[in-house]
Order: C-alpha cells, then sequence, then structure tokens
C-alpha cells in the first residue's frame, strides 16, 4: 500500500509540471496576442487593422471547418473501413468543426466591433474643430463666468 502510495506521490508533482509547462495551442497563442493590441488600441487604424486581422480569422477558421466537414463526409461514407474507430473519429470531427464555427462567429463579431469602434474613431477625428492659436476653450470661459458669479 506505501509503495503504491509514494509512487502517486511522485507522480502527481511531474503530471503537475507537465501541465503548468504545456504550451497554448496556436489559436489560444493568437487570441492572446490579439487581446493585447485591443487594449493598446487608441485611433482608427489601429482598429481598423484588428478588423482587418479579425476578418482574416473569420477565413481561417471557415477554410478548416469546410476541410473538417469534407473529412467527415469522408468518414460517413466509408464507415465499413473504419469500424468502432470512425465512431470516435466523425465525433472528434464534429466536434472539431463547432469549434472552428464558433471561433469564426467570435471572429467576425470582433471584426464588426472594430470596424465599428474604427468609424466612430474616424468620425470624431474628422468633425474636431481646428485650434486656432489664442482662442479661449468654451468651457475654460464657462467656468471664469462662474467664478466671477459667486463672487457677486
Amino acid at each position: 500500500m506505501s509503495i503504491t502510495l509514494g509512487k502517486y506521490l511522485l507522480v502527481l508533482p511531474v503530471l503537475s509540471l507537465l501541465v503548468a509547462c504545456a504550451q497554448l495551442s496556436p489559436l489560444d497563442a493568437q487570441n492572446a496576442n490579439s487581446r493585447v493590441k485591443a487594449e493598446q488600441a487608441r485611433t482608427h487604424y489601429d482598429h481598423a487593422n484588428l478588423a482587418n486581422y479579425h476578418d482574416i480569422l473569420v477565413k481561417e477558421m471557415a477554410a478548416k471547418a469546410k476541410e473538417k466537414k469534407q473529412v467527415l463526409v469522408e468518414y460517413e461514407s466509408n464507415r465499413h473501413k473504419y469500424g468502432r474507430l470512425g465512431q470516435d473519429l466523425e465525433s472528434h470531427t464534429t466536434a472539431n468543426i463547432r469549434y472552428y464555427e464558433q471561433a469564426a462567429r467570435n471572429a467576425q463579431r470582433e471584426a464588426d466591433f472594430h470596424r465599428k469602434i474604427a468609424a466612430e474613431l474616424l468620425q470624431r477625428e474628422s468633425v474636431k474643430p481646428a485650434a486656432v492659436p489664442g482662442q479661449h476653450d468654451g468651457n475654460a470661459i464657462k467656468a471664469e463666468l462662474n467664478v466671477y458669479v459667486g463672487n457677486l
């Protein structure tokens, strides 16, 4: 009994270390990188670039889903070749299709969001009045007036 407990206690830290050191999948790494870029986006150019990035991601995810659908058709049409393994392969491929389709929907939503923000920022930049040297801001003048009213 103590030998199996000792082995368990030896294996547990090793497995924990392996899990902690496991790399993210390429898509997760891209999402983390995209999140950082989105947090740092300030101008309409930044948001337009993010929208383009997500548009490309939508196309990639749709292409992967289409590829997996073709593989699924192969599994379904040749069930006799795969036997019991075919059921597992079909299930796994169906899960992959759902994952890629969901990733494409999420990327499309992100692209639409960044496109909307980019348009709003562009509109704000084009509407901004030109600053004239020596001209007071309307709020600053109101603040000065409020100060004088208080002294009366």
